[in-house]
């Protein structure tokens, strides 16, 4: 008699059938909370594609005067992303020092920098982006601070990931021999970690491309208050050549970045 061997152990199989059923009743427990039905969601597919195929389909280029504007939207919204990940790396480099047990002169504080950096991270660049509209207005002020603040605390934790994971032998070699705390920064820390530094940085700047479209539709400037104003004044055909074209932008780059990662981490 042949003896069948199973192709994935029973233990395996029994941990899969019970993840399946776990996220199933998961799902049913969402669904009831959120009064989420699947049902009319199929029931009102027609209208959803009707508005799509009439309303947003085939895009169409805004007024021939206008296209400049766009343009410049979509590089307002490149310097507004750049700008914020930049000014935001060099201060999270110099907060995660002292973000670090190992590298901080006042290891007691580390704790309460990575506890902080984790609060500003929680609280998303829209959210900041609504909280600023109320005091700065619109424009690209309240887009640079939101993606300032959240881009700040996201890379002082990554900073400090960076250096824990870092070999100690040098830094405590030159602590052995009397150095400074910037003396052991720049001929330690620095080389040992600043390509991980910019594989981060890089990172960010992916993000925050992104992130800056939806900020700008909130008043944070750039193009995606150019968006904004045309889907609110009904010109969807428009708006999705506007959507296309941050999709290009977004892809290009994140075709760049990762390029740049890759050469880095090499």
């Amino acid at each position: 008699m042949t003896k069948r061997i199973p192709l994935i152990a029973r233990d395996l199989k029994r941990l899969y059938t019970g993840f399946l059923i776990a996220a199933v009743l998961l799902f049913i427990v969402c669904s009831v909370l959120t009064n989420f039905n699947v049902m009319t969601l199929i029931a009102n597919g027609d209208a959803f594609w009707e508005f799509i195929t009439e309303d947003f389909l085939p895009p169409a280029l805004p007024k021939a005067d206008r296209i400049p504007g766009v343009l410049s939207s979509v590089l307002v919204t490149l310097a507004l992303a750049m700008s914020a990940t930049t000014v935001a790396a060099v201060f999270a480099f110099f907060v995660a020092l002292f973000g670090s047990e190992r590298v901080s002169p006042f290891p007691r504080l580390a704790k309460l920098v990575r506890g902080f950096a984790t609060f500003l991270r929680n609280i998303p660049a829209l959210v900041w982006a609504f909280i600023l509209f109320s005091s700065l207005g619109i424009g690209t002020g309240v887009g640079f601070v939101a993606l300032f603040i959240t881009s700040f605390a996201f890379m002082v934790r990554a900073f400090v990931e960076t250096m824990e994971d870092v070999s100690q032998d040098c830094v405590e070699s030159l602590q052995a021999v009397g150095a400074s705390f910037p003396q052991r920064v720049t001929q330690a820390i620095l080389p040992s970690c600043l390509s991980g530094f910019l594989s981060w940085f890089l990172y960010c700047v992916e993000v925050n491309i992104r992130a800056s479209t939806i900020v700008g539709m909130v008043g944070g400037g750039g193009v995606g208050l150019t968006l904004f104003s045309y889907i609110k004044s009904f010109q969807y055909d428009i708006a999705l050549s506007i959507i296309l074209l941050v999709a290009v932008m977004v892809i290009v780059v994140d075709r760049v970045t990762g390029k740049l990662r890759k050469e880095i981490l090499k």
